[in-house]
């Protein structure tokens, strides 16, 4: 989930038909907003300013506490009982905005004229290599709708904002609606091959990108199926 689309390399796409999990997506950066600028809030004080009931905030907070975005903590008063409250926690802060990307794009440029392309591609297939080891620690073995959540799991921490559908032929339709390195992404595409070849390495399947943000597509998608020997 990202507060505020970067558009670093978007071209125009026509308008799609709004869904509900967008309008859920809304609510849900409202209520971080929320936590942002009060540090921490109750769950009726969030009803009263966004205008829902209790239990469609609750709803809202447990899908926020699930991708580590907020935590519960109570809160003790001068007078009376403590509370109990919601506050972000240091993974959400990724998802305001920041310049992060921008430097980290600027420092490639630098590194480009200094040393060559050759230096660059040397770093994204070093980068590559230590997230294989690291994801391959966190999903190893299982079958590969497992291994196709937990890697969800790991790039939503990372602020992808993944989403995943079963098809009916047992393929999976993985799709990231934010790039939290999109200026590197549009500036170096050997970022988003790094992304595919990585998702097939950790997976052990037949991995094929269908959209792609730096292509000025709305998300990057995926196509992820079983080997033929797997399946």
């Amino acid at each position: 989930m990202k507060l505020f689309a970067n558009s670093a390399c978007r071209r125009e796409k026509p308008m799609r038909q709004h869904q509900a999990p967008e309008r859920e997506q809304k609510t849900r950066r409202k209520i971080l907003l929320l936590l942002k600028k009060h540090g921490s809030i109750r769950v009726q004080d969030i009803s009263q300013r966004l205008g829902l009931t209790e239990m469609a905030i609750r709803k809202h907070l447990y899908a926020l506490q699930e991708e580590r975005f907020i935590e519960a903590a109570v809160q003790r008063q001068p007078v009376g009982r403590p509370i109990h409250v919601y506050r972000l926690t240091l993974s959400a802060e990724a998802l305001f905005p920041n310049q992060y990307d921008a430097l980290a794009a600027d420092l490639l440029d630098e590194m480009n004229e200094m040393f060559g392309e050759s230096v660059i591609r040397e770093l994204f297939e070093r980068r590559q290599g230590k997230l294989e080891q690291k994801h391959r620690a966190s999903m190893s073995g299982g079958s590969l709708e497992e291994r196709v959540a937990g890697l969800a799991a790991i790039q939503n921490r990372e602020g992808y904002m993944v989403t995943v559908d079963k098809l009916d032929d047992g393929a999976f339709l993985f799709e990231e609606a934010n790039c939290p390195i999109a200026r590197i992404a549009c500036r170096y595409r050997q970022a988003c091959q790094c992304e595919l070849s990585l998702f097939r390495e950790v997976l052990d399947a037949q991995v094929e990108r269908l959209e792609c943000m730096a292509d000025g597509d709305v998300k990057c998608c995926y196509r992820i199926a079983a080997k033929p020997t797997d399946a």
